[in-house]
């Protein structure tokens, strides 16, 4: 685009406009040609738009001044730069005039006022510092940092490959024991190119560069990556979070003109927009829950895992698995086991809805007892005779809850079950996660089973967290993980009943005053259920419940009796600081 205002015929403007003009369309030989220096002119202006990266340029003629033969022409360039930026600035057009012809006297300032000889425009981007992830209280879980690419390249070792290949194969044995010097200098003389040997950590990388980072050969590559601050801090979580997040955190970009000078050093900055980072992400994870539920976790042999909810809010506070469980995935949010007695909340829960009992109800709790088909035990046969439904709630007789179950619809529990959220499917950005299983039966021996969490009944440490999640907060919380990611449900949200509530707490703040719980009762105001589900060959050990705002599952997978999740539970309230959310 050219605009100009009105030249007087026998001033520079009119030459000016056609060089503009020529300029702005990118023909920069009819431009130079206008100039008294046509190939140096063409030089510098292909240079520009080049080094510009320029899509075009708008132009304009602001005024134009001359006396007798020599004269200038005030003008105002707007480049258009790739990813819609542009550039405005003014300069002046010097002019002269050769047998009655005006022409451009040329000059660097002719494409910017600051522009030195034999200098050339370059554009740079300026990529902002990538944002971090942090939890709850603030701290990094997730920051920018590098990666250390090692690589053995053969014609940079020359006559020292063998003796490189040896050191490379000593200094990198405690991360991989496989190479072999012999065959690894083959490989790398072989192809051509460099062998990728390994990707190091920070830490690692401290170590290991010392020793062979000057060999001849050896070459180490720094790569840009969004790193855990901690590799123990909920590492499966927080590996799905960083894949959710990602995208998220590179903001845009900053630019920036320079001018260069001809041995390719930047010398003066003529434009520059900053760049402008992501603001930072935050996760639900407390650090100081996690850390607890992950010391807990970490005492055990077995397969163990602890899920961390707050009821008021939904915020998932902590995932925590030990190693024997992170081998096998993310079995704390998607391993389905069967809930063992801790299901006994959601029993209670519909024999109180369904008017069938209270807690000062009389029930009967027989060692064992015959329903159709099956016959169902309590454990080690103990029998209480006639109690109120709370002493057989605080004292797990399965008898009991496996009479209230047969009693049901066929779909009693299963819609009982969907009161607490277990059975709904809750996409949560960053965490993969699945409740549980209560499918409906009209088979009289299977709802009976299922009435004390075996049966076909199956849940997650996920899921029977957000079983107590719900009777702690008197309805059931909307779990999320990262701050502004909304959580998708699906599935029957009905919401459970100020009648199944009031029934619930009392019950289960028994479990642990009075009944199996009771060997965490010194942790607090602490309300749980106990759960010992057996599987061929063992039993799974669960503890379920909430303390304050803090609502918790534990799980050893084959742990057998109930008191080693409690254990495992008190060991975690006794990790944190003093009435943690309490």
């Amino acid at each position: 685009m050219v605009s100009a205002c009105t030249p007087r015929p026998d001033g520079p403007a009119p030459s000016a406009d056609k060089f503009f003009a020529a300029l702005a369309t990118g023909d920069t030989g009819a431009a130079a040609d206008l100039s008294d220096n046509p190939s140096d002119a063409r030089e510098a202006l292909n240079s520009a738009w080049a080094g510009l990266q320029a899509t075009h340029l708008d132009t304009q003629i602001l005024g134009s001044k001359y006396t007798e033969d020599t004269g200038w022409v005030n003008y105002r360039y707007t480049w258009h730069l790739p990813k819609n930026r542009t550039w405005t600035y003014d300069g002046k057009l010097k002019m002269a005039r050769y047998e009655g012809h005006w022409q451009i006297r040329w000059n660097s300032t002719d494409l910017h006022p600051r522009l030195g000889e034999h200098q050339r425009l370059e554009l740079r981007a300026d990529p902002p510092k990538r944002a971090s992830v942090n939890e709850v209280g603030g701290t990094d879980v997730l920051a920018p940092g590098y990666l250390y690419h090692y690589t053995l390249d053969a014609s940079k070792a020359g006559a020292f490959l063998i003796s490189t290949a040896r050191s490379v194969v000593d200094a990198l044995r405690p991360f991989d024991n496989t190479l072999d010097p012999q065959l690894l200098a083959e490989q790398a003389s072989g192809t051509g190119k460099p062998v990728d040997l390994i990707t190091l950590r920070v830490d690692d990388n401290n170590n290991v560069a010392p020793a062979i980072g000057t060999l001849p050969g050896v070459v180490i590559t720094p790569q840009a990556e969004l790193l855990p601050t901690d590799y123990h801090f909920a590492p499966a979580l927080i590996n799905q979070v960083k894949k959710a997040v990602i995208d998220e955190l590179d903001g845009q970009a900053g630019w920036r003109v320079v001018s260069v000078n001809q041995n390719n050093v930047d010398l003066a900055v003529l434009h520059e927009v900053e760049p402008s980072p992501a603001p930072s992400v935050s996760i639900s994870l407390d650090r100081a829950v996690q850390n607890a539920a992950q010391h807990a976790v970490d005492n055990q042999g077995r397969q163990a895992m602890i899920v961390v909810i707050k009821p008021s809010t939904g915020e998932i506070l902590a995932v925590a698995q030990n190693a024997a469980a992170d081998a096998i995935g993310p079995l704390a949010t998607t391993g389905l086991y069967p809930p063992g007695s801790t299901f006994k909340m959601v029993t209670a829960g519909a024999a109180l809805e369904r008017d069938m009992a209270s807690p000062n109800t009389l029930l009967g709790c027989p060692g064992h007892l015959d329903i159709g088909q099956r016959v169902v035990p309590n454990y080690g046969g103990f029998d209480l005779g006639t109690v109120p439904m709370s002493r057989a709630f605080a004292s797990s007789c399965n008898t009991t809850f496996a009479e209230l179950a047969s009693q049901m619809p066929p779909r009693g529990l299963t819609q009982a079950a969907h009161q607490y959220g277990m059975g709904l499917d809750y996409q949560i950005d960053g965490l993969s996660t699945v409740t549980g299983s209560v499918p409906p039966t009209v088979d009289l021996a299977e709802r009976t089973e299922d009435g004390f969490g075996q049966g076909k009944v199956l849940a997650s440490p996920f899921g029977m967290a957000m079983v107590a999640a719900t009777v702690a907060a008197g309805k059931t919380p909307v779990p999320r993980l990262i701050e502004g990611k909304p959580t998708n449900i699906t599935g029957d949200t009905t919401p459970i009943s100020d009648k199944m509530i009031e029934g619930l707490r009392p019950m289960m703040r028994l479990v642990v005053t009075n009944g199996t719980g009771k060997e965490i009762a010194g942790c607090g105001e602490v309300y749980g259920k106990t759960g010992e589900a057996e599987f061929p060959g063992g039993s799974h050990s669960w503890f379920a419940g909430y303390r304050g705002d803090l609502a918790f599952a534990a799980l050893i997978v084959g742990g057998g009796s109930s008191e080693y999740a409690v254990r495992m539970t008190k060991f975690m309230f006794e990790s944190m600081p003093a009435d943690y959310l309490a």
